[in-house]
Order: C-alpha cells, then sequence, then structure tokens
C-alpha cells in the first residue's frame, strides 16, 4: 500500500463521509420523524395523518400531499422528548462531521501536493495526512455514535407509544435516513482507521507524518574506510594472549 499517496480507502472515506453528511442534512430538514393516523368512523369524513418532524409539523388528509395544517412554531412547543434530544444532538452531530470531512480534504491534499519529507517544525501539528484522517476518523466515530443513539431510541419509543395508544404510531422515513447516515460515518471511521493502521508504523508518535527516514543521515564511500581483520580467537575474547611454551631439550 502506497501510504504517502492518495489511496482508495482514503477516497471512498471522503464520499462516505460526504454522503453521510448529505444524508443526516437532510434527515434533520424533513418534516417525517414521526407519523400518527387518526382513524375515524364517519365514512364522509377521511382519517388524519400528521407527521412530526423536529421544526415543523404537518397535518393532512389520507390520499392528500398538501399540508392541512403547517405548524412552523413546532419546534418550540415540542413536548416529544426523543425529538427534543434530536433537535440538540443532529445540528452538533452535522458541525463534527463537517469538521471531519474537511480534515480529510486537507489530508488529501497534503498527501496529493506536500513534499514526500515533511517539514519537521509541522510535525507537532496536524499538518499531515496521517494526523488529519487519525483526528478525522476520531470525529466521524463521534458523531456517528452521537446521531445513531437517539435515532434509534425514536423507533423505540413509537412502538411504546403503540403499545400504550394502539397502533396510531409509526415511525417515517428521517429515522431510517438518520441512522443510514449515522452507519455511514461509522463505516468513514473504519476506513479510515483500518488506512492508519495498515500505513502508521506502531512505534512511530500518532501524529507524525507518514514518512519513511533515510538510513544513514551521512554517507560514506564503501572505500573509505576498511574494518581490521582480526584473529577468529579474538572475535571469541575480549584480550588475546599469546603464552609461550618452552619445550625442554634432552
Amino acid at each position: 500500500m502506497a501510504c504517502r499517496n492518495i489511496h482508495a480507502a482514503t477516497v471512498f472515506a471522503f464520499l462516505f463521509g460526504m454522503a453521510s453528511v448529505g444524508g443526516l442534512i437532510a434527515a434533520t430538514l424533513i418534516p417525517q420523524w414521526r407519523i400518527t393516523r387518526l382513524i375515524t368512523f364517519n365514512k364522509n369524513a377521511k382519517n388524519v395523518t400528521i407527521n412530526d418532524g423536529l421544526w415543523v409539523k404537518c397535518v393532512r388528509l389520507d390520499g392528500s400531499t398538501a399540508c392541512l395544517v403547517y405548524d412552523k412554531e413546532w419546534y418550540s412547543t415540542l413536548d416529544q422528548l426523543d425529538l427534543r434530544v434530536l433537535q440538540f444532538a443532529l445540528p452538533i452531530s452535522i458541525l463534527i462531521a463537517v469538521f471531519a470531512l474537511m480534515l480529510c480534504f486537507i489530508g488529501m491534499c497534503n498527501t496529493a501536493f506536500g513534499p514526500e519529507v515533511p517539514n519537521f517544525n509541522l510535525a507537532k501539528c496536524l499538518v499531515n495526512s496521517a494526523g488529519c484522517h487519525l483526528v478525522a476518523a476520531l470525529l466521524y466515530l463521534l458523531a456517528g455514535a452521537l446521531s445513531i443513539t437517539p435515532s434509534i431510541w425514536v423507533i423505540f419509543h413509537t412502538a411504546d407509544l403503540s403499545k400504550k395508544f394502539g397502533p396510531l404510531f409509526s415511525p417515517d422515513i428521517s429515522v431510517y435516513l438518520a441512522i443510514g447516515s449515522a452507519g455511514g460515518m461509522l463505516l468513514t471511521s473504519c476506513l479510515l482507521f483500518l488506512w492508519y493502521c495498515a500505513c502508521k508504523a506502531l512505534p512511530s508518535p500518532f501524529w507524525q507524518p507518514l514518512y519513511s527516514p533515510p538510513a544513514s543521515v551521512y554517507s560514506y564511500p564503501a572505500h573509505s574506510y576498511v574494518s581490521p581483520r582480526y584473529s577468529s580467537r579474538s572475535r571469541l575474547s575480549t584480550i588475546e594472549i599469546d603464552i609461550p611454551v618452552v619445550t625442554q631439550v634432552p
């Protein structure tokens, strides 16, 4: 894997992150989080469907796409705890994910246009592909966890309402869109973590650039220094002592 070049994992992570941020923004704005169906037994009247969103509420008749009542002040009078939590969680998740997306873009640009040997004055900062992608992975993980938890809570709370008051409540498309977008952020985080672990040497500091230093700073010619030869005995001991042997002459 050419870690000092733009890899397919980082490109897919950037695309998945962009799609996840767009899906989460759409889920936040679409007023279709919970459907409440009011059924009437009058044959001359139509059933009423109420679409609860995070910011507005739409009341319409069955078979009609136009809102009979469009409550623009719903965000301030919202009395449902699960949707109230989403009003705070989703915008914060979007801001975190946008910042992570910017870090991914900065890391890719730094990889594509930066020098092979980085400036060590910037090594303590996060202006390198390794630091940018690592922090972006952490931010994607935080944004995904922050958005998927209250979105799943909406499903369980809606099921609890249906048990108490009858099958009148059901989750709408925005719930599943938010869960899918949060899952995309978690997938993006996993891709960036896998790329980082495959490219980064473990003993090196986490924030250092992806850079393989040369074997030696100074190079010497091969003929400039010749090591002396030693006997086989001197390789085994630190001190070599030759003891003369005196033989007696008869």
